[in-house]
């Protein structure tokens, strides 16, 4: 095994025998791989604090291709510390990290790299996790191979007077070819499609109305549950969450 310097994110962590882990990294280098921290359970290990989900940084591994690396330090370039305190947070980032681990098995696109680390930074900097999650949902549907229409009607595909959007349609629907689908605000059918198209490192702003959020989030539940199979329990989580903050 060569020693290689990896940048990666922490998803997941694993206890192995009496005092290791065993640590899924998603990297810039090599998609997700299984890492051995040897030891890093003991409490006078060096390896103690950075072997845990939601660490970012500089990984140096004994690199085995088809196997478990194994970890020998990191260096720590973002441990998301502002996440970690806020239930919120921690749980939008959850929900966005499992997510992406179940589309990289379909898909081992470099970007998934880079749009976790992007989300996770924002994040970590204030932003909204809610919206955050809703553009990395929307964004990952491309990687899932079953992105909605979003560039004209999913029926006739005309680009003029879009009215709605709707799952069962598989996108938008323009005045023409609308039947009883139920409509949305405008202002939801806009940011649908920005949500696509934007570069989560490059948001400075990022308002949106309660009433529009809920829109665009019953739009994409509703087509995650019809076209993906994906059902995980960190957003069931998330959605009873809200509930109580509702309360």
């Amino acid at each position: 095994m060569k020693i290689e310097e990896v940048e990666g994110i922490i998803l997941s962590e694993t206890n192995y025998s009496e005092s290791s882990k065993i640590l899924n990294v998603l990297t810039k280098e090599h998609n997700i791989i299984g890492v051995i921290s040897k030891g890093c359970r003991n409490i006078k290990s060096k390896l103690r604090a950075v072997s845990r989900k939601l660490v970012y940084g500089k990984l140096h591994i004994y690199y085995k291709e088809n196997g478990l690396s194994t970890l020998i330090n990191v260096d720590v370039i973002n441990s998301f510390h502002h996440v970690l305190m806020d239930l919120k947070m921690i749980s939008y980032a959850s929900y966005i990290v499992d997510l992406v681990i179940q589309v990289s098995k379909q898909n081992e696109e470099d970007n998934l790299f880079y749009l976790l680390k992007s989300t996770l930074l924002k994040i970590e900097e204030g932003y909204n996790a809610h919206i955050l999650m809703s553009i990395v949902e929307m964004k990952l549907l491309d990687y899932l191979g079953v992105k909605p229409m979003i560039d004209g009607c999913s029926i006739c595909g005309s680009n003029k007077n879009i009215v709605t959007i709707n799952s069962n349609a598989g996108g938008y629907i323009c005045s023409e070819c609308y039947t009883d689908e139920g409509m949305v605000s405008d202002k939801a059918i806009q940011l649908v499609r920005m949500f696509y198209y934007v570069d989560i490192e490059k948001i400075t702003k990022l308002n949106v109305s309660s009433k529009v959020l809920k829109e665009i989030n019953l739009f994409l539940e509703d087509y995650y549950d019809r076209y993906t199979g994906l059902f995980l329990k960190s957003k069931r989580f998330l959605k009873e969450l809200e509930k109580i903050e509702q309360i």
